[in-house]
């Protein structure tokens, strides 16, 4: 990790699309995310892309810890990044990235995407927002599996968090979840 950062308070982490969280900031540079042949609008952050792309890969990775993303593990993929970040990356543009991750994963193996992943990761809140991230989908198949697990816990060691950053991940999304069935 480069420098020292300030522990982020409880009050401002977020799993979902609220306001200021860091995936919702990081999809809304995403969703400007000009084509290919246009120009690059103001304000566009490409490092803000990366950090967008990297939160999602780090859930694909999770989702295809078992080998395989069928086609509704992939929709659920689809559907809770899309919700995450408030609607700011239109549900194509997902497809069409979860696509490029499959891709990815097929030609470089796990451990090379993990370690792209962390190549993007500069601050450690970046790097529990991924592990939350991955930790939702991986609930979102009702459990973590052991898989599931080990591959968070290497996201996490690649990123230079500890273990039990994974036990908080994924404390505080079955904790949010919880509320939010409530």
């Amino acid at each position: 990790m480069k420098g020292r950062e300030a522990e982020e308070p409880a009050s401002s982490r977020t799993l979902t699309g609220a306001t200021g969280s860091i995936l919702t900031l990081a999809a809304a540079s995403y969703g400007a995310k000009p084509a290919d042949d246009a120009t690059v609008p103001t304000g566009f952050d490409p490092v803000a892309v990366a950090l967008f792309e990297s939160i999602v890969e780090g859930a694909y990775l999770v989702a295809s810890a078992d080998g395989v993303v069928d086609d509704e593990e992939r929709r659920t993929l689809e559907r809770v990044v899309t919700a995450a970040c408030g609607g700011a990356v239109a549900p194509k543009h997902v497809a069409e990235l979860i696509h490029e991750l499959q891709a990815w994963l097929q030609e470089e193996g796990l451990e090379r995407r993990i370690a792209a992943v962390a190549t993007q990761i500069t601050r450690k809140s970046h790097a529990r927002e991924v592990l939350r991230i991955a930790a939702l989908l991986g609930q979102a198949s009702h459990a973590v599996s052991d898989v599931e697990r080990d591959v968070l816990l290497r996201l996490a060691k690649a990123c230079g968090l500890h273990p039990n950053d994974v036990d908080v991940a994924l404390r505080e999304v079955a904790d949010s979840l919880a509320g939010a069935s409530s």
